[in-house]
């Protein structure tokens, strides 16, 4: 059976629940969302007593569903003071779905000064006092907990950034090859970390696994799903061979490659830091240009980048990290990308809000554009070593912004924008502006079919369509990470008409149950309306879904675009 893990870390203690009715249809940010809106009061202080730090897997995760592994992680932001989910691949999900963990709920705060680990096995969660590795980077961590606990154990741990309660600290997820994937955006490694845990190991040995109601049905449809993975020239092609970083040339070409902190839309270094040359960089030095971020992943758009040496430097090298450190700050270097990569992952800091924060850091004279060798200083010394310049680096783009006096800061609700210019790719800027948990690509990707021609075409450059694209997008988002499943299984999703259904049909033979297509988009519609109302109980107003003012007030090149949806066009979104 199921069962709810809560930790209260004011009392040390834990417990086990049964999980109650309203909870048994949800997983992943279903779940995360709907627990936090329940028992988080919305304006309380994100590092304070009553915030609480959730993990779920999600609904088809530890079955042998292809792409199924990702976990959820939940709580108030410190960074944006919305709710928060965020989702990583690694061995966690897995693991705690085979043990029959709903969700696991952390409460309070410790009286003492002192640091602590939780333990997950199939007895429960234990909670114990920490002292060796605090202080320590991701790395070693998972390194020394190897060594203590053995090679197969999860680990969810944070670096000196979640330490110091930095507001763009990740939590760290250990990968299949002892490597790190990340909950990234919205500082939830704060949020750990005020709860001083240092890490959270798991334990599968003797878990009773993921009880399947109709085996031979679920068989049908896995394999009907796969297919259609593969079957796709995004998820089945140009991922596997390129990685996300696939999009540089693609975005540069459209105009909508943000450059030098968001002046101008194409970069002339483009080619040096592109998909195609990350891809043959990858396989000169013997990397691997396909891998799979958890077990069961057949699109295997991560891969491993070595340096000159041949020896590791990073994995998961995202174009979102590519790009903000490249294009927007101006650097054309690979390598130093992927050395800051590699630090950002050991330190515990999120890579696209970093980024962008580098270049409001350049905008505000703090180092140049161009200089790598200083962000990378910058990084190791600075955020690193939390000195009262780092802690201003590590609060974000926002935070720098504010000290410095920068009036170019691309945020929403104090969020860093990833990626793709708003005034050239119109549909993700009303997503930047109406996601409940502030400027996030992943919440609404237009670029399917804005760039892509994913699911049909919507011109990028003009308003019509965009609010009804992103709004559909969405909906079908919050669904997709309450299931488990990687985002990218959307682009077969909108383009392969067996595709969905059979993604529906693995829901109903997992549970012995019969949902509709209407029903899924009936729970994404749910969990955006609770994060929604979350927000508006701490605050928010439709006055906060908006674009910072220099997006109307300066064109972009090469297409002289501006942001020209009225504040009404934009709160069209919501209605539904």
């Amino acid at each position: 059976m199921d069962k709810i893990l809560r930790v209260n870390m004011t009392e040390l203690s834990t417990k086990t629940e049964s999980v109650p009715t309203a909870w048994a249809g949800l997983g992943g940010r279903g779940l995360t969302s709907t627990i936090v809106a329940a028992e988080v009061p919305a304006t309380c202080h994100a590092l304070g007593e009553n915030n609480k730090l959730v993990f779920a897997p999600g609904l088809l995760t530890g079955t042998p569903a292809a792409n199924s592994g990702r976990l959820s992680a939940g709580a108030k932001s410190p960074l944006t003071s919305t709710i928060k989910e965020s989702n990583a691949g690694g061995t966690a999900a897995q693991m705690l779905a085979r043990l029959g963990v709903k969700a696991l709920i952390i409460e309070g705060l410790p009286k003492a000064d002192k640091w602590y680990s939780l333990h997950v096995s199939k007895e429960g969660v234990t909670v114990q006092e920490e002292s060796e590795l605090v202080g320590k980077g991701n790395f070693a961590v998972i390194e020394a907990l190897e060594a203590r606990l053995g090679k197969k154990t999860g680990i969810l741990t944070i670096g000196p950034a979640g330490e110091l309660k930095m507001t763009a600290a990740n939590i760290s997820v250990k990968d299949p090859d002892s490597k790190i994937r990340s909950h990234g955006r919205g500082g939830l490694g704060a949020v750990m970390g005020s709860k001083k845990i240092k890490f959270i190991t798991i334990n599968d040995e003797g878990a009773p696994g993921v009880k399947i109601a109709e085996p031979e049905k679920f068989k049908t449809a896995a394999r009907t799903f796969a297919k259609a993975l593969l079957d796709h020239p995004v998820s089945g092609e140009g991922l596997p061979t390129y990685g996300t970083n696939v999009l540089v040339n693609i975005l540069n070409e459209a105009g909508g490659l943000p450059t030098k902190n968001f002046t101008i839309g194409q970069f002339d270094g483009h080619d040096k830091i592109s998909g195609e040359t990350l891809h043959d960089t990858i396989v000169a030095r013997g990397g691997k240009p396909k891998h799979g971020c958890h077990a069961g992943c057949i699109i295997q758009c991560s891969q491993v980048y070595h340096d000159k040496d041949g020896k590791y430097l990073t994995s998961g090298f995202e174009y979102e990290t590519i790009w903000g450190l490249g294009a927007d700050c101006c650097i054309d270097n690979l390598d130093d990308i992927a050395l800051a990569d590699n630090i950002m992952d050991d330190i515990g800091i999120d890579s696209i809000e970093t980024a962008v924060m580098f270049g409001v850091a350049m905008e505000a004279g703090i180092l140049p554009f161009g200089d790598s060798k200083e962000m990378l200083r910058l990084l190791t010394d600075e955020i690193g070593k939390g000195t009262p310049l780092g802690r201003i680096l590590g609060g974000g783009a926002g935070s720098v912004g504010r000290a410095y006096g920068v009036t170019r800061v691309p945020v929403v609700k104090n969020q860093a924008i990833p990626a793709y210019d708003p005034r050239s790719v119109k549909g993700i800027g009303i997503t930047y502006a109406t996601s409940t948990m502030g400027a996030d690509h992943t919440s609404g990707y237009t670029i399917a079919t804005n760039i892509l021609n994913v699911g049909g075409f919507v011109d990028p450059l003009k308003k019509d369509g965009q609010v009804e694209l992103s709004r559909n997008l969405q909906i079908a988002t919050a669904a997709v990470d309450s299931t488990g499943m990687c985002i990218f299984v959307a682009f077969p999703a909108l383009d392969i008409p067996e595709c969905l259904p059979a993604l529906i049909d693995m829901i109903n033979a997992r549970f012995g149950i019969s949902l509709t297509g209407d029903d899924v988009t009936n729970l994404g519609k749910q969990v955006l309306k609770t994060e929604r109302k979350f927000n508006i109980e701490a605050g928010f107003t439709k006055e906060h879904d908006r674009l910072p003012e220099f997006f109307k007030s300066e064109p972009v090149a090469p297409h002289n675009a501006v942001w020209d949806f009225s504040d009404e066009e934009i709160d069209e979104f919501w209605n539904f």
